[in-house]
């Protein structure tokens, strides 16, 4: 389970900065915002579970 959540993590990260760098480059100031929220979210995503990790071993 918590392989799963990293990986969706890792994947909220990457769509997340794809879209900020499209937004960008289009212009288009929404589609940064988010792509960088995207982004935001999969690195909560990612600590949280890194914080279980640590509590685990």
């Amino acid at each position: 389970m918590a392989r799963n959540q990293k990986s969706k993590g890792k994947m909220e990260q990457a769509k997340g900065k794809a879209k900020e760098t499209i937004g960008r480059a289009v212009g288009n100031e929404r589609m940064t915002a988010e792509g960088r929220a995207e982004q935001s979210k999969g690195d909560a995503r990612q600590a949280k579970e890194k914080a279980k990790d640590t509590f685990r071993h």
